[in-house]
């Protein structure tokens, strides 16, 4: 059977590249000939399920029409990234992770009965240049000796592979603080999907020739709004830094995103058409949006977006911005309808931190496993690991994805049922006192939210089948 799905696994990642090539010949004329070839290949056999079939046919509609925001998007791409990156991400992001990888981490998920994850972040080291208000890194002042090695880093991922796992994605501390090492895996696995969130203060031609020299490597740049927002949280002069790196990129045709995260203070400037516009002018080609979570001693809580803004986050994104903005947008709390909920626990990523803890999510800092003393596969299927996926999703409705932000007492429930520790540095936080932080904003939220939830497609589809009797998350692939 491996043979086979290796076979097929090639035969898949030919007919994408030619296809691939064919479109960047004459996209226009090639349209109809690349719809039909991938027409007939998922006529053979099972290869590519119904819906994504109807996936793939519904994108080939958009292509055709020059109008639509996501032709507008790939034309982007097309007319503004150099050549061999953008064939460089097609194979390894799109054929070596989705089709490829994806097969694998099936397979794993039901033979060793555990999650296995399509992308892992890492964080290289703990050490930053800044210190964000709000951030938990800006609490390691006595932990900055605290990193991931080359060689583990390099093992990290060379197990994640044998898995199916072929997207790695580095935050910290700050990431380029290990720049260096970074080009290094770029170029020790040519066949991996490298991205970094990054505070851009560090990126200069060097490291921009490099990301060129290795194709493989797309940073997204962390920013919170234009100059007064930015630099408010993050230190004068932050905004102008990373605008700068923006410009070392745009400049060698090299693609790069934004990493958004919207607070209270800072919701209004960062949901302005002006300032969303100008990331696009600037040559942003895809943009993560997070929310503001209140992790590490002293965190601030008072930053918590409020129900007004996460819904007005939803419409702004949904709405809006992916009908008329050429950039690719992803809400990572809002965006649970398309994810089945939660994606963490190893269900689609996980974390591993500078220590080597293995952690459900970037923000869920508790662990009972480490890459220094257990192989990744021990680690997916460890206690901690096993609750999440058992308790996966949290809630019937996908708006509250979140164990931590939505759902009061579910994270404390799997940490206390796994006797999981806590992960920080230099002051342990207990599970009970992080949840009580978010417990008033994520009742407010099951309000605000049911309404959206049972307005959309998914929530429509979970109501019908608890209507009749059946699991309102059949739906979940």
């Amino acid at each position: 059977m491996a043979l086979i799905d290796d076979i097929k696994g090639k035969a898949i990642s030919a007919a994408v590249m030619k296809s691939y090539d064919m479109l960047m010949d004459d996209f226009d004329g090639n349209l109809p000939r690349v719809k039909a070839t991938i027409d007939k290949f998922a006529g053979m056999g099972d290869n590519i399920n119904d819906a994504q079939l109807r996936l793939f046919n519904m994108v080939m509609g958009y292509m055709a029409d020059p109008t639509n925001n996501w032709r507008r998007l790939v034309d982007k791409v097309r007319l503004e990234v150099d050549p061999g990156v953008s064939r460089a991400f097609v194979q390894d992001f799109l054929v070596n992770s989705v089709t490829i990888g994806g097969s694998r981490q099936r397979e794993v998920n039901e033979t060793e009965d555990c999650n296995c994850p399509w992308a892992i972040l890492m964080d290289p080291t703990t050490a930053c240049n800044l210190h964000c208000t709000g951030c938990w890194a800006s609490n390691y002042e006595d932990a900055k000796h605290k990193s991931l090695t080359y060689d583990e880093l390099d093992s990290i991922i060379r197990q994640g592979k044998e898995l199916g796992t072929y997207v790695y994605l580095y935050t910290g501390g700050e990431p380029m603080v290990r720049k260096g090492d970074l080009t290094r895996l770029c170029e020790a696995h040519p066949d991996c999907f490298f991205s970094a969130f990054t505070n851009g203060t560090l990126v200069d031609e060097k490291f921009a020739d490099d990301m060129l020299r290795v194709k493989n490597f797309m940073p997204a740049f962390s920013i919170e709004g234009f100059r007064e927002a930015t630099d408010a949280r993050r230190g004068q002069g932050t905004f102008d830094k990373v605008v700068h790196a923006m410009d070392l990129l745009r400049e060698r045709h090299l693609p790069f995103g934004a990493s958004i995260c919207y607070t209270s203070q800072n919701y209004d400037s960062v949901t302005s058409d002006e300032f969303v516009d100008f990331l696009a002018e600037k040559g942003v080609l895809f943009a993560w949006i997070f929310t503001y979570m209140p992790v590490g001693q002293g965190a601030p809580v008072e930053l918590l977006a409020t129900d007004e803004q996460r819904a007005g986050m939803y419409h702004k994104v949904r709405d809006d911005w992916r009908q008329t903005k050429p950039i690719f947008f992803a809400d990572f709390w809002n965006d649970g309808e398309y994810t089945g909920g939660c994606i963490a626990g190893g269900r689609r990523y996980l974390h591993i931190n500078a220590g080597g803890d293995v952690e459900p999510c970037a923000f869920i800092h508790y662990s009972d496993c480490n890459v220094r003393e257990k192989s990744l596969l021990e680690c997916y299927k460890s206690p901690l690991f096993k609750a999440y996926r058992a308790h996966q999703p949290f809630n019937t409705n996908m708006l509250r994805p979140c164990p931590l932000l939505d759902n009061p007492g579910a994270l404390a429930e799997v940490v206390h049922e796994t006797d999981a520790k806590s992960t920080d540095y230099t002051h342990p936080e207990d599970v009970d006192e992080l949840c009580s932080k978010t417990t008033a904003v994520a009742e407010a939220w099951a309000t605000k939210s049911q309404p959206l939830w049972d307005a959309s497609p998914k929530g429509r589809l979970s109501q019908r089948l608890a209507e009749e009797g059946k699991d309102p998350n059949g739906w979940i692939g």
